[in-house]
């Protein structure tokens, strides 16, 4: 039976924990604050009192932590205890370079290392629906699987170490350039005399049943399109909708004296982003 240590008991890391310990992987907690460790131990884990005390007993080492710089001081910690048949798994959000500096240490002590970055949040980590995209060779996966299944409904292994924390930033990246779209629209908005909150709960409806920005990724590659292609008519139909209510939104945002810059960047970029050509404001359909 594997034995999983999880290091780093925040607001993600916590719920991630509880779900190891409701299961039937032998589970071990390390963390500075006491009462997230006293609930898993309370859940079924054991606590441990450091992090080599942690290392020395565990086959998968699990870490959120919050930067950088502390996972380099926990990776530090396992490597004076760990074993060649460990493998650490690196939760936490790095920077792009890390994962690798972070392998190649790990590869001198003989312990294998991925980096497997998370997406749901709080919520879907204590429902266990958690996104983990793992970075890192097959058989440190197929070691870390077991474990990660058990905290997320959707593992990907998405290519060599480094590779999660990548796909990990670009879905971020479309994250919160979205948040700050959603900025731009309440400041039209509310310009508009419109109720925020109605808003907020029609993007929500709406998005639930279209998907969102997701329902346009279905594409292998950012090419430009050919006009035979399938997705050319599909895609072009979308950049015709878009660019029309782009177009209605910047006027209304002139009437009201309301900054868009991040809608009129897109009113140019849309099309070409979606692999069309691009089109002039003359060519724009106006409805």
């Amino acid at each position: 039976m594997t034995t999983v240590g999880f290091v780093g008991l925040g607001n993600i890391g916590r719920p991630m924990a509880l779900r190891l310990a409701a299961s039937e992987l032998t589970t071990r907690v390390h963390d500075l604050a006491p009462e997230p460790v006293a609930e898993l131990v309370a859940a079924g884990a054991t606590a441990a009192g450091s992090v080599a005390e942690l290392a020395a007993d565990c086959d998968v080492v699990c870490v959120m932590v919050r930067d950088d710089d502390q996972v380099r001081d926990v990776l530090g910690a396992v490597l004076g205890v760990a074993g060649d048949r460990q493998t650490v798994v690196i939760h936490s959000t790095v920077a792009p370079d890390t994962p690798a500096e972070l392998a190649d240490t790990a590869g001198r002590h003989g312990v294998r290392l991925l980096d497997a970055p998370v997406s749901g949040g709080p919520m879907g980590a204590a429902e266990g629906s958690l996104a983990i995209l793992v970075g890192g060779s097959d058989d440190a996966f197929a070691a870390a699987r077991p474990a990660l299944e058990v905290m997320g409904s959707k593992v990907v292994h998405a290519g060599p170490i480094g590779s999660g924390t990548r796909l990990k930033l670009a879905r971020n990246l479309m994250h919160f350039v979205a948040f700050t779209a959603a900025t731009e629209a309440q400041r039209l908005a509310e310009a508009a005399g419109l109720d925020l909150r109605v808003l907020g709960d029609v993007v929500r409806h709406t998005d639930a049943v279209t998907g969102g920005p997701g329902a346009i990724m279905h594409r292998e590659t950012t090419a430009p399109l050919a006009e035979d292609d399938f997705w050319y008519g599909v895609l072009d139909h979308v950049r015709a909708l878009g660019e029309k209510d782009l177009a209605y939104a910047t006027r209304l945002a002139d009437q009201l004296g309301v900054d868009t810059p991040l809608a009129r960047l897109a009113l140019d970029r849309l099309g070409p982003g979606l692999g069309l050509p691009a089109t002039t404001s003359e060519e724009r359909t106006d409805g």
